[in-house]
């Protein structure tokens, strides 16, 4: 990958505990169009999480999509993912960044909170998401983040914005016109019972 764009479908991994299953649905994910793999499991333990990070490594390079790893950039490291993703409680973006070295993606969660992501920029992110935008069965008590957050940011950050939370190809055009660059899903493409039909029909939408 000569360069890295985080744009359009930004798909999340559900947690699953069976490996084979879980790159049979992103697979169909990516087949569905996605563009950006985030993996994120948070009930496996190290072992797990180590040997599903390298199989989806191995996946991603053969479509030739990024993958970023949620909250642990040791294990990004391990597996020469594309990048890490931190949550506020995850680590500083320096912490990361000199482990993972400057060619290497880092996001950062800023929720509903500009000036968050205004210092997660400062200190060296590529990319900011903010959510959730709408009620969400993973995390059903984020905190609400607005289109209009999502238009000043646009107005003041050059860095790709992600939005989060509850999106769905209904919902998800409302995003991009405010300024989103990437829509983040896990269940409205993993939980539907065509994924890579679901995929599709996010990744048809106009992302810029």
């Amino acid at each position: 990958m000569d360069s890295i764009v985080i744009s359009g479908l930004y798909a999340i991994t559900p947690d699953e505990a069976d490996t084979a299953e879980l790159l049979r649905k992103v697979r169909l994910a990516l087949l569905g169009g996605a563009r950006v793999v985030q993996y994120r499991n948070k009930i496996a333990a190290a072992a797990l999480r180590r040997e599903q990070a390298e199989a989806l490594r191995e996946l991603t390079r053969e479509f030739a999509v990024p993958l970023i790893i949620n909250d642990d950039a040791a294990l990004a490291q391990q597996v020469a993912a594309d990048g890490v993703h931190l949550g506020g409680a995850d680590g500083g973006v320096a912490d990361a960044r000199a482990l993972l070295g400057a060619g290497k993606i880092i996001g950062v969660s800023c929720y509903n909170r500009l000036a968050s992501a205004h210092e997660a920029v400062r200190l060296g992110a590529d990319y900011v998401a903010f959510g959730s935008f709408f009620s969400s069965t993973v995390k059903p008590d984020a905190v609400v983040a607005t289109p209009d957050l999502l238009r000043q940011a646009r107005r003041e950050l050059a860095v790709p914005l992600v939005a989060i939370g509850g999106i769905d190809a209904q919902n998800g055009a409302l995003l991009l016109e405010a300024g989103a660059n990437a829509l983040a899903v896990i269940s409205a493409v993993f939980s539907a019972p065509d994924i890579q039909q679901a995929a599709r029909q996010l990744s048809n939408l106009k992302f810029h």
